[in-house]
């Protein structure tokens, strides 16, 4: 988790709130409120990613943290799995069940645990797709 704390946010005001969900009748409760995220009943945590709603770069801050929280994990052997949360069907409800302030916004849910194996990495595209110099 201190890894995410020390993401770096716009004009350093560090708008985001971790509220990591361990209790496995509260994950339940989440994984309804997902539907189709199944795999935050299994996980052995549910990180939920919040985010200052009048913070103009606060989205991008919680995002940051929740990749500093990733690479953190898997350097720990654990595995992650991201669940876009921002504004989505699930977000208010989700909110309700942990008793979210109403100036924060949820932002990011991730998943996290010892996976059962490790599945091979998504192929990426190669970097001269994705690179250019100077100009396009």
């Amino acid at each position: 988790m201190d890894c995410g704390r020390l993401a770096p946010p716009g004009y350093s005001r560090q708008p985001w709130v971790f509220t990591v969900v361990t209790e496995r009748k509260l994950r339940k409760k989440l994984t309804e409120l997902c539907q189709w995220e199944r795999f935050l009943q299994e996980a052995g945590a549910a990180i939920l990613i919040f985010c200052e709603k009048e913070v103009e770069t606060a989205l991008e801050d919680a995002c940051a943290a929740a990749e500093n929280i990733i690479i953190a994990a898997l350097a720990y052997g654990l595995g992650t799995c991201w669940v876009n949360s921002y504004r989505k069907a699930h977000s208010e409800a989700v909110k309700r069940l942990v008793r979210c302030p109403e100036h924060l916004e949820l932002a990011v849910i991730l998943a996290v645990g010892y996976p059962e194996e490790i599945p091979p990495a998504p192929k990426k595209k190669a970097l001269a797709e994705v690179l250019r110099w100077q100009t396009f």
